[in-house]
């Protein structure tokens, strides 16, 4: 006897959890299913955390901004804790890129609220550590937030339980298909029936759709690679903000005590269990040392998650074209922690209403933005 659902989520991560909820939310069955014992734990879990409008592009920017709400001001008993702590960016440049920067603020300025230019002198006040080689100031995004994934991640999570759905943890699918209107999956050697299948499995969400028989749509996994470390020869103020290059050759901000830092590395690879590389590591040390005083003695933490990206580096979401009831959710990059909430809803609102409810609308956020459709068209 098969199991009997609305809505079969395919991925445990930060994109299942909060479609699901969302999902939940409405009064539709929802059941999660997650190959790993703990969901989220190939990228969700490895998120370097932080919220900036001013991080991640045009197609990125309305999720991110409808997402600012939510994370302000989370739902009555969705967790114990804040999500979000103030600590606020800095994008620095050079003089050879003075002309990039201010092309960039001004695609920012009329969508985020705060952000503007500051001088070289202003970067090393608010960042000592900052020796940049031809630094000529920086965008600064006062708005940008530590987060606590965790809670966010858990939160979605007990929401949905909450409210009647359930999560399968240790449940890969093995086999998928469609007849007579219903999508039946074989899940660790049971069988799920469902009308609408929700494609949220991240770096294989491509080998979901193959199950499906349903074209995929060339994701990329890319390995990204994180280290902490306490420095020797400086100390580290808690107070600064996080500091990217404006090339987003890397990126920093203080850790308990320490620093976080992170090459930006995109490396393509296969979909799997990442670990980080030497080479990667040692990068990123070297860059550090070059564009601050801060030294590496050693490193502390390290590790490495991976970032999915669709061809055109633009969200997934949506139903597919060729088979009914399958629906996409992929592609969130680097950036689904910060567009969860948005992300989710939109979800929610294109496989119960067929749109885009006005709450979303108004920060611009538009289907076709992120069709898995234009795939097709292109092709």
């Amino acid at each position: 006897m098969a199991d009997k659902t609305d809505i079969l989520v395919i991925g445990g991560g930060i994109a299942g959890a909060s479609a699901a909820y969302y999902l939940a939310d409405a009064g539709a069955r929802v059941t999660v299913v997650e190959s790993e014992a703990l969901p989220g734990y190939h990228t969700t879990g490895r998120s370097a955390a932080f919220f900036a409008e001013s991080y991640g592009g045009p197609s990125v920017l309305p999720l991110t901004s409808a997402s600012r709400g939510f994370f302000e001001q989370p739902p009555v008993g969705f967790s114990d804790a804040p999500l979000v702590h103030d600590r606020g960016a800095l994008h620095v440049f050079t003089e050879d890129q003075v002309d990039r920067a201010q092309a960039r603020l001004a695609d920012l300025a009329g969508a985020v609220s705060g952000v503007d230019m500051i001088d070289a002198a202003e970067v090393r006040r608010r960042v000592p550590v900052v020796a940049l080689d031809g630094l000529a100031g920086a965008i600064d995004d006062p708005d940008c937030w530590d987060m606590d994934v965790a809670a966010l991640h858990q939160g979605f999570l007990g929401g949905l339980r909450a409210r009647g759905g359930e999560v399968r943890v240790k449940a890969p699918v093995e086999a998928l298909d469609r007849a007579r209107g219903v999508w039946r999956a074989r899940v660790g050697g049971e069988t799920i029936e469902a009308a609408q299948v929700v494609n949220a499995a991240g770096a294989w969400g491509d080998r979901v759709a193959e199950l499906a028989g349903v074209q995929p749509v060339g994701l990329i996994p890319c390995r990204r690679t994180i280290i902490v470390f306490n420095p020797a020869k400086a100390t580290v103020e808690p107070h600064w903000p996080l500091v990217f290059d404006l090339a987003e050759s890397f990126y920093f901000r203080p850790e308990s005590g320490g620093v976080l830092a992170s090459p930006a590395d995109e490396t393509a690879m296969p979909a799997g269990d990442v670990q980080p590389e030497e080479l990667d590591v040692a990068i990123i040390a070297d860059r550090i040392q070059r564009a601050t005083t801060l030294d590496v003695p050693s490193i502390r933490q390290r590790w490495a998650g991976l970032r999915t990206f669709a061809p055109d580096r633009a969200p997934v979401i949506g139903f597919d074209p060729d088979r009914p009831g399958f629906f996409w959710s992929v592609g969130q990059a680097g950036w689904g922690i910060q567009t969860a909430p948005a992300w989710g809803r939109l979800v929610a609102d294109l496989i119960l209403t067929g749109g885009v409810s006005d709450a979303l609308a108004a920060f611009g956020v538009r289907a076709d933005a992120y069709t898995p459709r234009r795939f097709a068209e292109a092709a």
